[in-house]
């Protein structure tokens, strides 16, 4: 269901933005968003990992330097067939986690300092492999995917803007690039819409990280006991993360603010743990 969820929410994503090129530029608009994409999730499928790891001060880490985290790793990789990750420990207090890399022979886990020092053994593991199941259903391309739309749509918008202020056309039919209220709609509800279908897609993601996750460690309240932890401790231990990147992460390291549930890249923490106590007794708690 969320693979089937997730699919119709890319579709939706890409829908939207070839409507919108093509309302700015007509069919050459739309050409021209259609190779803008192209072009940032090349970028982004290439080096994407490579940036964010370097972003956070990520450091790889060998068997010698963490023998127990790569032990946990390798035991892991090997139930959920994967090639054996690279490891990476960040330097940051918040108890955080997450996966990167284009495909599973170029998958990285990289956790927190601050993750090692709260989790038992069994919720480090939860945790890894949650990660790995990111890395095996594939969830870092779909995201990179989806943040380049929803990133192009965003500068689609800003190119209305423009044509607005300098009342062009950019169209290739009469009166489309001129007609101010389409050059409203493509600043404000586009992005916003973009940016929901993304949020969503991330959602659906993180469910079924979490399911695929409890069914490679093999049990699913090891995972739901660490996402507790974890949540109590990003509120109350502050991360420096960029908003961009915090879908990437178990639970979101930017939690502290107010936003709405609906803007939010994570699912409610108490369905996440709902659902897994589920997987483990049959039936929803409480």
């Amino acid at each position: 269901m969320n693979t089937l969820k997730t699919g119709v929410l890319m579709v939706a994503l890409t829908l939207m933005f070839l409507v919108i090129g093509a309302l700015i530029g007509g069919k050459s608009g739309m050409t021209m968003a259609l190779i803008m994409a192209f072009g940032m999730n090349f970028f982004a499928y290439w080096f994407s990992d490579k940036i964010v790891l370097r972003m956070y001060g990520a450091r790889e880490v060998s068997e010698a330097e963490a023998p127990g985290l790569h032990r946990t790793v390798v035991r892991l990789a090997q139930r959920a067939g994967l090639p054996m990750p690279r490891v990476y420990i960040i330097d940051q207090g918040q108890p955080n986690a997450f996966a990167t890399g284009r495909n599973p022979q170029n998958g990285a886990v990289a956790v927190t300092t601050g993750i090692l020092g709260i989790l038992s053994n069994e919720e480090l593991e939860g945790v890894l492999a949650h990660e790995l199941a990111h890395i095996k259903h594939r969830d870092i391309l779909v995201g990179t995917i989806a943040a380049g739309i929803a990133g192009a749509i965003t500068y689609l918008a800003q190119i209305a803007q423009w044509a607005m202020i300098f009342g062009g056309r950019s169209g290739d039919d009469e009166g489309e690039g001129g007609n101010p209220i389409v050059a409203i709609v493509m600043m404000i509800v586009a992005p916003i819409a973009a940016m929901l279908v993304q949020m969503a897609i991330s959602r659906s993601r993180e469910y079924g990280a979490d399911a695929g996750g409890a069914a490679i460690a093999g049990n699913p309240l090891s995972l739901a006991r660490a996402l507790k932890k974890l949540q109590t401790a990003s509120e109350r231990i502050p991360m420096e993360a960029n908003g961009a990147t915090a879908h990437m992460f178990i639970v979101n390291p930017l939690s502290g603010g107010s936003l709405m549930r609906l803007f939010s890249t994570h699912p409610p923490m108490e369905e996440r743990i709902a659902r897994l106590e589920e997987m483990a007794y049959g039936r929803r708690s409480g």
